[in-house]
């Protein structure tokens, strides 16, 4: 009886029939195994997400590893005005977006462009090989990616190979270039991204109805026409989340892949936030200051994700919430 007594009191109360206790008791107990299968991932979200965020006060703390974070003097905003004062703020900032515009102005539409081109392919042999060949960069390391970069861009690689051999001009040193820079990096990351960001269009094309394509066929639409008119409106809600999705990035440039192709002599093009972050906090062991910067990053990166999708939601259907 003390037992029975035990587990009454563990179960969630019955609450009123139709009230939310009810209705998430009755969830819960209809969909126990998808819940269980769910417990893994929102563990790994509570300690690898949310638990860090109890450190991020650090950003407002003098901190000092010795006293613990509780123990660092409070300081409010002091990094954080440091950080917009300094001299390196409109650099890295600046990088970071550019870096991240043409990121979405090139490597985006690329993927949709792949994914239309696949889907007209009807040889099924060669289109299997299209998309293998197309997703073995992604799985390939970002160090052994950058090193195969490296190697192609060096003075005698095989891009300078080939600009002497076709125009008998001196090779050029592109990795101490600042100009290059950007070139190297959003070619690299179209080259490693091109064929596994094509997936999810691809599987929004399986979903469209071919009864459409017959209609459109019947009014005398030519391929283009079809692609214009029933492919892309098809797409358009899947581009549109990937869009709000990416605008939540903007803020985000992988600093191990800078970190693996810069050098001083390209700071001026390539410095960004994380890289910036990285020098502060883990060389400089300026803890305090590395948080407010990221906290900064983040913010700025939430604002762009409320925005767009609050344009969404008002221009079309669409949207994340």
């Amino acid at each position: 009886m003390v037992t029975n007594l035990k587990l009454n009191k563990l179960r969630l109360p019955a609450g009123r029939k139709g009230g939310i206790l009810y209705n998430l008791r009755k969830d819960l107990v209809m969909n126990r195994y998808i819940y269980l299968m769910l417990l893994p991932v929102i563990i790994y979200f509570l300690i690898f997400q949310y638990q860090p965020m109890y450190g991020a006060q650090i950003a407002f703390r003098q901190y000092n590893p010795s006293e613990g974070i509780w123990g660092s003097p409070w300081i409010g905003l002091k990094y954080f005005e440091a950080f917009l004062t300094s001299g390196y703020f409109f650099r890295i900032l600046k990088n970071t977006l550019i870096l991240n515009l043409y990121n979405l102005l090139f490597d985006f539409p690329i993927h949709i462009v792949m994914a239309l081109l696949i889907n007209e392919v009807r040889i099924s042999f060669f289109k299997r090989t299209v998309q293998t060949v197309t997703y073995i960069p992604h799985f390939i390391s970002v160090v052994v990616m950058c090193g195969i970069t490296i190697d192609f861009v060096s003075k005698h690689g095989l891009i300078n190979s080939l600009i002497t051999t076709i125009t008998g001009r001196e090779p050029i040193m592109f990795m101490v270039k600042p100009e290059w820079f950007r070139t190297i990096y959003i070619s690299t990351s179209i080259w490693q991204s091109i064929g596994w960001g094509t997936i999810i269009f691809l599987a929004a094309l399986s979903n469209i109805d071919p009864n459409l394509y017959e209609a459109a066929m019947i009014d005398g639409a030519g391929k283009l026409k079809q692609i214009w008119h029933v492919t892309l409106p098809c797409l358009l809600p899947t581009i549109i989340i990937l869009l709000i999705l990416r605008m939540g990035r903007m803020m985000n440039v992988g600093a191990e892949k800078i970190l693996l192709l810069y050098n001083p002599l390209t700071y001026e093009t390539g410095d960004v936030i994380s890289t910036f972050v990285y020098r502060k906090g883990l060389l400089e062991m300026n803890f305090s200051y590395s948080t407010a910067v990221g906290l900064f990053n983040s913010m700025v990166n939430l604002t762009f994700l409320l925005t767009m999708n609050r344009i969404s939601r008002k221009v079309s259907e669409t949207s994340l919430w």
